[in-house]
């Protein structure tokens, strides 16, 4: 079972827009010294939708020998077209990874039948474990519960990451899924009650910037420590939401150049740097949540 804080890696780039692998080196190393479970790479928050496939496979392969074990990696393998999503996963089943983030198929809008099928053929292709990823306000169609119950049956597809938000949608999947089933958020604000109400974690935004905190946050909230859980993620609220006051990653780049990490905070086009006038927000948020600057 996927369980634990995981961080959805951005993936740092040079003024020139080359990937800047000494950033992603310190990156990687202050996500394991803070406990954090997991990387996610090239998923939406990597600009896998930006970046050549030729080149998410170079990312992939420096973050796993970096790793070397000390944490689980998992690779994001989806597309819109099936034909795609199998043909890469094919290709990422050389790379020792833990598993795989399917992101539901974006745009062309896929009934749930279509889906089923997507994910059938994806998981049928894939060497390691799949996690389903739901986001409807990113593709523009939702995996609902009830064909998430019917996938969680198929062999190697083991979880979900949900990101509705939604309570509703939790208990649903709870009551769908087979048993085992990783049930992680993909909505950082909601997080915290999502997992005190059984989920089994996150794969998280805000732990770019935050992982110390979101480890304690979740860790709190899987042993069902209410009041500690809520403590702590009351500090990291302002970035949560903060974080995404423009297209995500452009703020969480922002705030990883100016906590020193990354050299800068440039984003393949069509994002764009973060506005000036958001900059003092995201700074603020940096405070409240007691990080050093």
């Amino acid at each position: 079972m996927f369980r634990g804080s995981y961080v959805a890696l951005i993936t740092p780039m040079t003024d020139s827009g080359l990937v800047d692998y000494a950033g992603l080196k310190q990156l990687v190393e202050y996500q394991i010294a803070h406990g954090t479970d997991g990387l996610i790479i090239m998923g939406t928050t990597g600009e896998a939708a930006t970046i050549p496939f030729s080149e998410q496979l170079e990312v992939l392969a420096a973050v796993i020998e970096q790793v070397a074990g000390r944490c689980q990696v998992l690779a994001g393998n989806g597309s819109n077209s099936t034909a795609e999503a199998v043909e890469k996963t094919l290709q990422l089943n050389q790379f020792a990874i833990d598993g795989f983030l399917t992101v539901t198929p974006y745009y062309n809008k896929p009934t749930q039948k279509g889906m089923i099928a997507h994910f059938k053929a994806v998981a049928a292709a894939a060497a390691k474990p799949v996690l389903l990823y739901n986001v409807p306000g990113r593709t523009g169609v939702d995996l609902l519960a009830a064909t998430v119950g019917e996938l969680s049956a198929v062999n190697n597809i083991v979880g979900i990451k949900e990101a509705t938000g939604s309570m509703t949608r939790l208990a649903e999947l709870q009551q769908c899924c087979e048993k085992g089933f990783s049930l992680l958020s993909g909505d950082d604000a909601t997080a915290a009650e999502f997992v005190l109400k059984g989920g089994h974690g996150v794969i998280s935004v805000t732990t770019n910037v935050a992982p110390q905190g979101m480890t304690a946050m979740i860790q709190a909230a899987l042993a069902g420590n209410r009041e500690v859980a809520v403590t702590v993620d009351s500090q990291l609220q302002a970035l949560h939401r903060d974080l995404f006051i423009e297209s995500n990653p452009i703020p969480t780049k922002w705030a990883l150049r100016r906590m020193g990490f990354i050299q800068s905070d440039f984003a393949r086009l069509p994002l764009t740097r973060l506005e000036p006038i958001h900059q003092v927000v995201i700074e603020q948020a940096l405070q409240q949540a007691k990080i050093n600057l």
